[in-house]
């Protein structure tokens, strides 16, 4: 647990422009805590000019900057560094004013002119009238919470949420302003649409309100219509190829992943990537590659491939059966199998077929080369969440390898960890950030029991079944940067584990995160399998619920979300 500083420096910081106080993120991140969105802003920018050393990312939220690092210690003298920081006097950036032409025309906007008391005419007055600073992303790519210079428009999210939002609806919720940028459930007033195209990765700044531009909203009485939308970013135009892989069967799911792209959490990017990482670079390590080199992740089994020219593989992760097909016209096909965690050869024509895994969830196909996809933000992985990176893959989808073997010969067979089953997996974790929003009866209830993976599991988490968990404290978190391997409580109590797409903010509560190594561990735990959490051993004699708190003790009332 990081020890965030004194208490005469906490009381100075209370009364200053300062961090109020910082809360360990797992093992790599910390949460800065600050009075207000103007002190949000001042860091953000602060850290954006001038990055601290270790310094990684940084997500800006409604009353909190997270910061990720590149090692724990990196993490603990950060936290030190940052109570450190005079706010006072922030560097000032160049906020680009960005003009969003828009028609008033929304469902909610007369409901928003009652809840005002200032009328339809009045509600479009105040929020053309004024200039909105985007201070900080969340909920998707491209859409920015959007802060006024005053309160005029304060309302509270709908009672219940649409289940699809258009996009390009213009939107409000509690003292933001924002524009949905796909199409997407959301909870938030609308009032308007425009057709700005707020998230376009042909240019280059995607986001068309990034955080810190100022954005003024003009009215405009002409119709817009918003572009069709593209298929998944990222999509390559198929075409023949002259060497890799044909899909002959996807499997239940097939996406291609590497390491992930990292360091765009300001944009509303996840790092998204392989689940199990040791498993991918793995795989390349035995084909030559370098380790981020593009592998196709499977689930489950199913998948079968077929050899366009003579190729080199090798499959890691869940273990099964390989079972390898070879045409031949007199005899007729015949079969052979090959271990896994090994490098071998598939000729042109070929085809393999991996069985269902007898324990783990998720296998790493990797081919000499590396699989060819078009980058998207420097990584050629798919997010599930955000539809950015190649889509899925489907049958008769070819695949070409690319040119990301750094070594001129294959590793040899190498052993491979155990994975989990239908049994119970340990899981490390530390406390979480909120992990005094539940008392010491809840913190032992999370450990003590045994948690069923539900079948609406995905890339995005884990969700679990089992005693629910209750708060020890009322009213509402705002949203606040997370990181892969939160378990987050929503209101019902049923714990939600965080895997790599997930969304880069969240507004429930984190009582714990897990150790980073085992990350991938988690991700091997199959659909109906059980997890209990453990107190990682270097927090066994440390109170679990004891992150540093704020100079204000209160509870937060407003939430921002979408």
């Amino acid at each position: 647990m990081i020890e965030t500083a004194g208490k005469t420096l906490a009381a100075q910081n209370a009364a200053a422009h300062r961090v109020r106080s910082v809360r360990a993120v797992g093992t790599r991140a910390v949460l800065a805590e600050l009075a207000g969105t103007p002190d949000v802003l001042a860091l953000q920018a602060l850290l954006l000019e001038k990055p601290l050393p270790g310094q990684l990312d940084v997500l800006a939220a409604a009353e909190t900057v997270l910061v990720k690092t590149d090692s724990p210690a990196s993490a603990r003298r950060l936290a030190e560094l940052l109570l450190q920081l005079d706010l006072t006097a922030p560097v000032q950036r160049d906020g680009e004013l960005v003009v969003i032409d828009t028609v008033y025309d929304g469902e909610d906007l007369a409901e928003v002119g009652k809840l005002t008391g200032l009328g339809p005419d009045g509600v479009i007055a105040a929020h053309t009238g004024q200039i909105w600073t985007v201070a900080f992303a969340g909920f998707a790519p491209g859409f920015g919470y959007m802060v006024g210079e005053n309160q005029a428009l304060e309302v509270p999210r709908r009672s219940s949420p649409r289940t699809a939002v258009p996009a390009g609806s213009v939107a409000l919720a509690g003292n933001y302003s924002a524009v949905y940028p796909r199409s997407s459930p959301g909870g938030w007033q609308l009032i308007g649409h425009t057709s700005a195209k707020m998230w376009d990765l042909d240019r280059e700044q995607p986001a068309l309100a990034a955080p810190g531009h100022r954005v003024q909203f003009r009215a405009v009485r002409e119709s817009v219509t918003l572009p069709a939308e593209h298929p998944a970013a990222g999509a390559d135009v198929q075409q023949d190829i002259a060497s890799g892989l044909r899909i002959v069967s996807p499997g239940l799911q097939s996406l291609i992943q590497d390491l992930g792209r990292h360091g765009h959490s300001g944009l509303g990017v996840s790092a998204a990537g392989a689940l199990d990482r040791a498993s991918l670079r793995r795989a390349n390590r035995l084909v030559g590659n370098t380790p981020s080199a593009a592998a196709i992740e499977t689930v489950a089994g199913g998948l079968t491939v077929q050899a366009v020219g003579d190729q080199v593989l090798a499959v890691t992760g869940a273990p099964s059966e390989l079972v390898i097909e070879t045409p031949d016209a007199e005899s007729g096909p015949f079969q052979r199998t090959v271990p896994m965690a090994a490098p071998f050869a598939l000729l042109d024509g070929e085809t393999l077929t991996l069985g269902v895994p007898g324990s783990g969830f998720r296998s790493y196909l990797a081919v000499r080369g590396g699989v060819d996809a078009v980058p998207v933000l420097g990584s050629r992985s798919t997010d599930t969440m955000s539809g950015i990176g190649p889509a899925p893959l489907a049958a008769g989808q070819q695949i070409p390898s690319g040119g990301e073997s750094e070594s001129g010969v294959v590793g040899d067979p190498e052993l491979q960890p155990g994975y989990p089953d239908s049994g119970v997996t340990v899981l490390d974790v530390v406390p979480g950030p909120r992990a005094d929003w539940f008392d010491a009866e809840a913190l032992d209830s999370f450990c003590r029991q045994e948690w069923d993976v539900k079948p609406q599991s995905n890339r995005v988490g884990m969700r679990l079944d089992g005693t629910a968990l209750q708060r020890s404290r009322t009213g509402e978190l705002p949203s606040e940067g997370t990181v892969a391997g939160a378990i987050q409580i929503p209101p019902e109590g049923l714990p939600v584990l965080f895997l790599a797409d997930h969304p880069i903010t969240g507004g429930y509560p984190v009582i714990a995160v897990l150790v980073d190594q085992q990350l991938d561990t988690a991700a091997q735990v199959p659909i109906g399998g059980k997890i209990r959490f453990r107190w990682a051993p270097a927090e066994k004699h440390a109170a679990p619920g004891t992150t540093e708190q704020s100079a204000a003790t209160a509870a937060p009332e407003r939430k921002a979300s979408n």
